[in-house]
């Protein structure tokens, strides 16, 4: 008989979107819960109404002091072909201007991008920088003007997208998904998996300074919602009224 508190973290499906006896338990079980959905778009796949409260992002790690941004484009992310990263690659081929990209992150696909660099010939223009977490990514990611989010699947949020403009980033993503919400008024999005899109959107930040510094603009107001505190207090709001 105690109260129930659900956190939907992700979708409540299959990668492939497929359901099995497992989701259907899951959705049974929700009649009996208070749920919290981290975006607007988990919410509107669940069969019950839901509280929304976005993931928070280390407020203490993540902020713009000590920027010095001398590189154009950097990628974070598991290296696998769900994130994009093939896809960024193939666009970078296709700009007219040259931008430096950094690849944050590791994975079973690693292997493949260095060789598409390669045979590419765009190791003057590609770093890969391995795993990075906390601190050291945070100095990396106030080292750059644009943060990239390609994800070819629909991300249920997106935590590096508030780090990326928490660290003065400019962030380009994906629109599927809860990506877009992480962004806010932070950045642009295309629709997944449109390399041309994508182009265009980074070929246009980076011809527009101005731009760039509208949308940090709004970096404040937007991360205000996402810090620890904040969102803390919007669980134990919740949690205190369902137990009273």
């Amino acid at each position: 008989r105690r109260p129930l508190f659900i956190a939907h973290q992700t979708w409540i499906t299959n990668p492939d979107g497929s359901v099995g006896w497992q989701h259907r338990l899951k959705r049974f079980v929700l009649r009996h819960a208070t749920s919290f959905a981290i975006s607007g778009a988990i919410a509107e796949s669940l069969p019950l109404p839901s509280i929304r409260v976005g993931n928070p992002y280390d407020d203490k790690i993540f902020n713009a002091t000590a920027a010095n941004r001398t590189r154009e484009l950097i990628f974070v992310g598991r290296l696998v072909s769900d994130k994009g990263a093939g896809l960024l690659l193939d666009v970078l081929k296709l700009l007219e201007r040259k931008p430096r990209l950094t690849i944050v992150g590791d994975g079973p696909e690693r292997a493949a991008l260095e060789k598409e660099v390669a045979d590419s010939q765009l190791q003057s223009q590609v770093e890969f920088a391995g795993s990075r977490h906390g601190t050291s990514l945070a100095e990396l990611l106030r080292q750059h003007e644009i943060l990239v989010v390609p994800s070819l699947w629909k991300e249920p949020f997106g935590i590096v997208a508030l780090e990326g403009i928490a660290c003065g980033c400019v962030v380009i993503g994906s629109a599927g998904g809860g990506l877009a919400e992480a962004i806010g008024p932070c950045g642009v999005t295309f629709p997944n998996g449109n390399a041309q899109a994508l182009g265009d959107a980074i070929a246009r930040l980076l011809d527009d300074p101005a731009e760039r510094d509208r949308l940090r603009q709004n970096a404040p107001s937007h991360l205000a919602r996402f810090a620890p505190r904040q969102v803390a207090a919007r669980y134990l709001e919740t949690m205190t009224k369902v137990l009273r």
